[in-house]
C-alpha cells in the first residue's frame, strides 16, 4: 500500500551499447567524425531519464545526440521494452559511452525518484533540484554550465498551480516550460537560480501538489 510522498522508484527498461556504429546509422543521427560509439536506453519515465542522461554528460565524455519521449506513457507503450522514452548517448568509444550509460542508470535508480501525492499513488510528481546543470539540461534550456535548477513536473492542474506558487515564493526563472498536454500529458518547468532559491522553489511546488491533492475542489 503506497502512502502519501512514498517514492516511486523508475526503472531502465532496456540499454545497449554499440561500440562501432555503421555509417549508415552515424549520418541519420549527425554524429560527429570522432562520435565512434553509441549507447541506447529506455526507461519507464521520461522525465527522471532526462535528467539522468545530464548527469552522464558530467560523468563521462558523452553527448545526448537523441532523447524524446514516447506518447500515451509507459502504460500504452509500443513494446515491453518501450516505455516512456529512449535517449542515445553518443561518444568517442565504448569505454566512455559505457561509463555514460552506467551513470545514467546509477542516477535513475538512486536520485530520480517521483513520489505520490496522494494515499493510493494515483497522482504522482517530480520535484527535482539538480546542483549543477550537465551539458544537456544548460542547452536545452540555454543556461550556463553548471547552473541550479529545478526540474518540476505534476499532473496538469496541479503543476500549474503549483508551477505559480514556486515562482511567488523563490527567486528563479522560467528556462523551459513544457504546456499540458504533453506526450505523456504531464505538464513541466524548469526553473533556475541559486541553488537555495531552486529548493525552496521545489518546496513550493511539492507543498502545492500535496495540496491540491488533498482537496482538489477547494478554492
Amino acid at each position: 500500500m503506497m502512502a502519501v510522498l512514498d517514492p516511486i522508484p523508475v526503472r531502465a527498461l532496456a540499454i545497449r551499447l554499440i561500440p562501432n556504429v555503421s555509417a549508415g546509422l552515424a549520418e541519420a543521427l549527425k554524429l560527429r567524425p570522432e562520435q565512434h560509439s553509441i549507447g541506447l536506453i529506455t526507461a519507464d519515465n521520461d522525465d527522471a531519464l532526462y535528467v539522468s542522461i545530464d548527469d552522464a554528460t558530467k560523468m563521462a565524455d558523452v553527448e545526448v545526440v537523441y532523447a524524446h519521449s514516447f506518447y500515451a506513457g509507459a502504460r500504452h507503450s509500443s513494446g515491453l521494452l518501450s516505455g516512456e522514452i529512449i535517449a542515445i548517448l553518443a561518444g568517442p568509444n565504448p569505454s566512455e559511452v559505457s561509463a555514460g550509460l552506467n551513470a545514467a542508470r546509477q542516477y535513475l535508480t538512486t536520485q530520480a525518484l517521483w513520489y505520490s501525492a496522494n494515499a493510493d499513488g494515483s497522482i504522482a510528481f517530480f520535484p527535482h533540484v539538480i546542483a549543477q546543470t550537465g551539458a544537456y539540461l544548460s542547452k536545452l534550456c540555454s543556461i550556463p554550465l553548471g547552473s541550479a535548477v529545478a526540474y518540476l513536473i505534476a499532473p496538469p492542474l496541479e503543476g500549474l498551480v503549483a508551477m505559480d506558487a514556486a515562482l511567488k515564493v523563490a527567486a528563479v526563472q522560467v528556462v523551459s516550460y513544457t504546456a499540458p498536454p504533453s506526450e505523456t500529458n504531464y505538464m513541466g518547468v524548469i526553473l533556475t537560480g541559486d541553488q537555495a532559491s531552486c529548493r525552496a522553489a521545489a518546496v513550493a511546488f511539492q507543498e502545492t501538489v500535496l495540496e491540491v491533492a488533498n482537496q482538489p475542489c477547494e478554492y
